[in-house]
């Protein structure tokens, strides 16, 4: 796979080799055409594309407003929006460049039929590994449900591993109780790797009409606001993963290469990035850079070495 990375950025992620550790996230690069139209991007500069979330019919998503900007991040409620899973297979992943990055489906559903039904269409299919979004927090059937029980998200899992052979990612959500019981059961039930964490449940309220400024109520928060919360899920989820040798994606805040490399110190295997590739859409370029930099400074001979280095106190 062709690279413009420096050897030392490249990682081992459930088998697949990935040229660096960043991950574009589901919902923030459409179906991985979106950012192809801006000057100076390419996806060498990645590791991985997360294509929108995909269920099994087309869905129009929620009514607006569906996006709202808060102090240090954002919230949003497009309710999974996409055009149907076998339109996906069949009319975009044939237009996407498997040379260039590897590309991860998103899973969602409101049943666990529909769950293994979309996992199906994408395991006949050249995706590369599958993310099953268990934790969604702005529709309003499904997702929460699902991701905030234990049990739950262990059943979806399992009945995702039964309908593929390809990685399972299982994206956490925060707003339960113990996310590490949560992993422990994902395990269980086949879970390949962890995307830790998804966004958290928030709202806004227009003070004028007295009614919240997101159709749907409610809606997920991210950006850097979430930083401090998933970089302690991160490292409550590696606790559970090292035992087993299950990587983590860690994401939530990740704006620059200082809060990539807490992640990774965390427990973290790769590093996704989301909210900041709408005010930087070469964001990822200039955090590979200082990676690297990162990496020659302390004579560290590849970023995988850092993951779960972070000696915590007695």
């Amino acid at each position: 796979m062709a690279s413009n990375n420096h050897k030392s950025l490249a990682i081992n992620f459930c088998g697949l080799e990935l040229a660096n550790p960043l991950v574009l996230l589901s919902g923030c690069v459409g179906f991985g055409e979106e950012y192809t139209r801006i000057e100076g991007f390419s996806n060498q500069d990645v590791g991985a594309i997360c294509l929108k979330g995909t269920t099994l019919e087309p869905r129009m998503g929620n009514k607006p407003h569906r996006v709202y900007e808060t102090p240090m991040g954002m919230l949003n409620s497009i309710g999974l929006q996409n055009p149907g899973a076998s339109h996906v297979v069949n009319n975009i992943l044939p237009t996407l460049d498997f040379s260039e990055t590897r590309f991860i489906a998103n899973v969602s559903g409101s049943t666990i039929e529909e769950y293994t039904e979309v996992t199906r269409l994408f395991d006949d299919s050249p995706i590369d590994a599958i993310e099953i979004n268990i934790s969604c927090p702005n529709v309003k059937e499904g997702g929460v449900v699902f991701g905030n029980d234990p049990d739950m998200s262990a059943r979806v899992v399992a009945a995702c591993r039964s309908a593929t052979k390809k990685p399972l990612i299982a994206k956490l959500s925060p707003n339960q109780t113990s996310i590490a019981e949560n992993a422990k059961k994902c395990i269980d039930a086949g879970a390949d790797a962890f995307a830790v964490i998804n966004t958290l449940m928030g709202m806004a309220i227009d003070i004028e009409k007295r009614q919240p400024v997101l159709g749907n109520n409610q809606g997920g928060l991210s950006g850097p606001a979430i930083k401090p919360v998933a970089l302690l899920k991160v490292h409550q989820v590696y606790q559970v993963c090292k035992q087993h040798n299950i990587p983590i994606i860690g994401q939530g805040g990740i704006t620059t290469a200082q809060d990539a490399l807490e992640f990774l110190i965390a427990g973290a295997s790769a590093i996704g990035i989301g909210t900041a590739l709408f005010y930087d859409p070469l964001v990822c370029q200039q955090i590979n850079q200082e990676l690297q930099d990162y990496l020659q400074k302390h004579h560290i001979g590849n970023i995988s070495e850092l993951t779960g280095t972070l000696q915590t106190f007695a």
